[in-house]
């Protein structure tokens, strides 16, 4: 018999359609033109809503690997870390196969109890479940409050040779070229940081140097510091010093407030990274808390230094600030990845997936159980795109939780019980003097055909957030601090959802065909066909 019952409730699931053919109402922003393929509205200085398709694992459209497993652990009855650890460490020995697969480490049928945390520290290692369902796999979680899982390459990401400045007057958002004052040092395939520099001008420009909280002065994002982006070089065209980018900009450049020192482009190394890692097939039970965020807890899945990876069919019962997601994460999916919570948590809501990495897809995940915790978050200088597709939860919904974060999109996401005061369900807004002084917490942001109580969309200085196609109620509020309302971002169809019915859907298949849809499990079809 199992030693506990998981509580897991099943999560609200809307169904997609590929293609313009589910709703008949058309956005302004994005349309189809005659050609039949997504056309984009720009603002006058160029800036358009990004294709976000770039988004999951080897940047989306490919199926999930599924690894051998060359050691099987079984539960033993006691505490089974020490055994779990062992086979990581082992599969973490073995030669990576020409796809750069060392193995998984395969636990059995049945509960094992765990008791500290797990790592995996090398490329290649998957840590694998038989399933979610009666007869998978549980993971219990026993005695003081600990993290279960920490996947973690180390180091940061260094620069080589020096910079190239970037020498456009304005870089809008969305965009993939940019022109350098040297072109000649880069080359297709070199991975390349752009640094947005954080500068006196820009902050004063935000509405964010004269945050005061109780009297004291409270400090948004430093000056001095920047904001980086992670891509890879495309092309480059030498003749004209310009560089073409894998991905597209999240956030635009505008020498304006950035110079000096003004941005830059440099080639890195990042050799603490590791890649190709991965856990899924299995539940995990924590013993019901409600404690203060700022005390131990029970919490799920950490993951930092990582490029290419996934979660899928994982369940989470009772964890609080339960998948971290760092900003040194690059190219991941979460598949089918559910928290759940039997008990309510009072005081200060923890975040259950906090996302801040790039290139991130959190595909039919879901938070449910009313446990007052924030479903979604990112956190500070986050530059996606960071992608929620299908995601539903019954408490609360997506909230950008501080510092700037851009190029997010929640795509067909369900938040039928979020709170006004919360200022949730989506919330892409200024949060002024909260916290520390967390101000301007999104921009060039996007929610799409989403269902929540509450929108709370706002329109930061020089930027512009989206909400297309939504249903619920609009908020119009001043920042926090303040009396004056701010100004809202672009609402268009508000109250009657558009076509496509999924743009992170339909983006990826005019990118790379129907077949990657299938890939990720949504096969359908599209208005524009590669196949």
């Amino acid at each position: 018999m199992r030693s506990k019952q998981m509580h897991v409730a099943a999560a609200t699931v809307l169904t997609f359609f590929v293609g313009p053919a589910l709703f008949g109402q058309t956005s302004s922003q994005i349309f189809f033109g005659h050609d039949h393929r997504l056309h984009y509205a720009k603002d006058d200085r160029g800036n358009r809503i990004m294709d976000f398709s770039f988004a999951g694992y080897e940047g989306s459209g490919v199926e999930l690997p599924h690894v051998r497993d060359p050691i099987l652990v079984n539960p033993r009855g006691g505490d089974d870390s020490a055994a779990i650890q062992a086979a990581i460490n082992q599969v973490s020995l073995l030669p990576a196969d020409q796809q750069g697969f060392r193995g998984a480490v395969q636990l059995a049928s049945g509960i094992f109890n765990v008791s500290s945390t797990l790592k995996i520290a090398t490329s290649g290692v998957v840590l694998r479940g038989r399933g979610t369902n009666a007869d998978g796999t549980i993971i219990n979680m026993i005695g003081a409050p600990f993290l279960l899982l920490n996947i973690a390459g180390s180091g940061s990401p260094q620069t080589v040779g020096s910079p190239a400045s970037i020498t456009d007057s304005y870089v809008a958002s969305g965009t993939r070229s940019l022109h350098v004052d040297h072109a000649a040092d880069f080359a297709p395939g070199d991975p390349v940081l752009i640094s947005r520099p954080v500068t006196e001008a820009w902050v004063h420009f935000m509405g964010m140097g004269t945050l005061v909280r109780s009297g004291v002065p409270q400090t948004w994002i430093s000056p001095g510091s920047s904001i980086t982006t992670d891509r890879t070089i495309a092309s480059v065209d030498v003749d004209n010093n310009r560089i073409t980018l894998d991905v597209p900009l999240t956030d635009s450049i505008d020498s304006q407030y950035l110079s000096p020192p003004g941005a830059s482009i440099a080639k890195y190394t990042f050799p603490g990274r590791i890649e190709k890692v991965a856990a899924e097939g299995f539940s995990v039970i924590a013993h019901p808390q409600n404690v203060d965020i700022t005390q131990p807890q029970f919490s799920g899945i950490s993951m930092s230094a990582v490029l290419n990876a996934w979660m899928r069919d994982v369940v989470f019962q009772d964890t609080q600030n339960t998948i971290t997601i760092s900003n040194t994460v690059k190219k991941m999916t979460l598949d089918n990845v559910r928290v759940t919570h039997t008990v309510p948590h009072t005081g200060d809501g923890p975040a259950d997936f906090a996302l801040s990495g790039t290139q991130l897809l959190a595909n039919k995940c879901s938070v449910t159980g009313k446990g007052n915790t924030w479903p979604a978050v990112t956190q500070s200088r986050v530059t996606g795109p960071v992608v929620l597709l299908n995601f539903f939860g019954d408490d609360r919904g997506f909230d950008p939780h501080q510092r700037w974060a851009t190029g997010l999109l929640c795509d067909n996401c369900n938040f039928p019980n979020s709170h006004e005061e919360d200022k949730s369900g989506i919330a892409y807004s200024d949060r002024g003097i909260l916290g520390s002084g967390q101000g301007w917490d999104a921009g060039w942001s996007v929610a799409w055909n989403v269902h929540s109580t509450y929108f709370l969309v706002q329109r930061p200085p020089g930027a512009q957030n989206f909400c297309i196609g939504c249903v619920g109620t609009i908020l119009t509020e001043a920042e926090p601090g303040s009396s004056t309302p701010l100004a809202n971002g672009l609402y268009d169809s508000f109250g009657t959802p558009v076509t496509p019915s999924s743009l992170y859907l339909e983006q990826l298949c005019e990118r790379l065909g129907p077949r990657a849809v299938a890939n990720i499990g949504y096969p359908g079809n599209c208005k524009s066909s590669k196949d």
